[in-house]
């Protein structure tokens, strides 16, 4: 089970965290991924993590404002948003995969949070 907290209204320019907490299996055998899904649009890719923490793969979109991290005695993972842009807007979801590849398609996870929405006012 994977459950996200952390979204919410932000202006232009602010930060949110964003935190994704799992229960059930071996946290540290699955890749952690998020992505996000804006009213009308497909469901994209933001970024993953390996099993280990010690790889991350991020989005151009996002690469250099967004931060992925876990920490697997805790069973989270977390996504540190700066700079957020009204473009950013949408609900966040963290997924996960029992794999040793890291995909950065939503097909290929296996496991889904509810999603939380984040939203950014210009």
């Amino acid at each position: 089970q994977l459950v996200e907290s952390g979204g919410g209204l932000v202006q232009a320019g602010g930060s949110l965290r964003l935190s994704c907490a799992a229960s059930g299996g071996t946290f540290s055998n699955y890749v952690m991924g998020w992505f996000r899904q804006a009213p009308g649009k497909d469901r994209e890719f933001v970024a993953a993590i390996t099993r280990s923490g010690g790889t991350t793969y991020y989005a151009d979109s996002v690469k250099g404002r967004f931060t992925l991290s876990r920490d697997n005695a805790k069973n989270t993972v977390n996504l540190q948003m700066n700079s957020l842009k009204p473009e950013d807007t949408a609900v966040y979801y963290c997924a996960a995969k029992r794999s040793i590849y890291v995909p950065s398609t939503s097909s290929e996870y296996n496991y889904w949070g509810q999603g939380t929405q984040v939203t950014v006012s210009s």
